[in-house]
């Protein structure tokens, strides 16, 4: 699905009220759940994975499989953030520090004044407090929760737990939150038209270096196996 067809497939889910975990999937992510039993049933079971890293719509060309466009997981949030201010979504935002989320709270509600941002909390926390959180987001009844905790983090968290959250729509957005809090910036458009987003945040970020050996790994195991490589539909 294109962006179009992805956010009318997600509003019809979130109108639906049935629990829907949503991953935006990219390299790191698929060399994690490669090497991660563990993580690749994550990704699997969860309701709907979106082809975010430039990488992954690569491999699928490559390969014969084509994706309709890049879903990037930041444009899918704001896009679903105007489509929600029509049926006055509630939104839950967890994760990043307190002043990074109190900020993107309220750029968001004075963005989108027709949603309701119905309760936020930071992300550090852990596994004894998860209780507690649950009951929180459960209190809030959202429509919509947005987790920013890290890839290793927030897709494992979610898909423990989204049963008993309950939420129409979950998703892990990484470092969204950040970008629209105005604490980082998003690459700049000619970063994006090359492709090269992952390489902005490098260049602004030596330290995730380690984490970015993987997309060399990525395209390596991508054009041994490309044979191998299909695409569920």
């Amino acid at each position: 699905m294109n962006m179009k067809d992805t956010v009318a497939y997600l509003t019809e889910a979130i109108q639906a009220g049935k629990p829907h975990q949503i991953i935006t999937g990219n390299p790191i992510m698929v060399m994690a759940a490669l090497n991660d039993p563990k993580y690749m049933e994550i990704m699997k079971s969860a309701e709907l994975v979106v082809p975010d890293g430039t990488g992954v719509v690569w491999a699928a060309e490559y390969c014969g499989v084509p994706v309709a466009e890049r879903v990037a997981g930041f444009d899918l949030l704001h896009e679903l953030m105007h489509v929600g201010e029509s049926y006055q979504w509630r939104v839950y935002l967890l994760g990043s520090t307190e002043e990074v989320i109190q900020e993107t709270a309220s750029r968001l509600q004075k963005q989108y004044p027709g949603i309701v941002v119905c309760g936020y909390r930071d992300g550090f926390f852990g596994e004894p407090e998860d209780p507690e959180v649950i009951a929180q987001i459960r209190a809030a009844s959202p429509h919509l929760l947005f987790v920013a905790r890290g890839a290793d983090t927030q897709e494992p968290w979610i898909g423990k737990y989204k049963e008993q959250l309950g939420v129409p729509l979950m998703m892990g957005v990484g470092g969204s939150f950040d970008i629209i809090s105005g604490k980082s910036k998003r690459a700049p458009v000619v970063f994006q038209k090359l492709r090269a987003e992952w390489l902005y945040r490098l260049l602004k970020e030596p330290k995730r270096a380690k984490r970015m050996l993987a997309l060399p790994q990525f395209v390596l195991k991508v054009k041994r196996e490309k044979e191998n490589v299909t695409k569920i539909v």
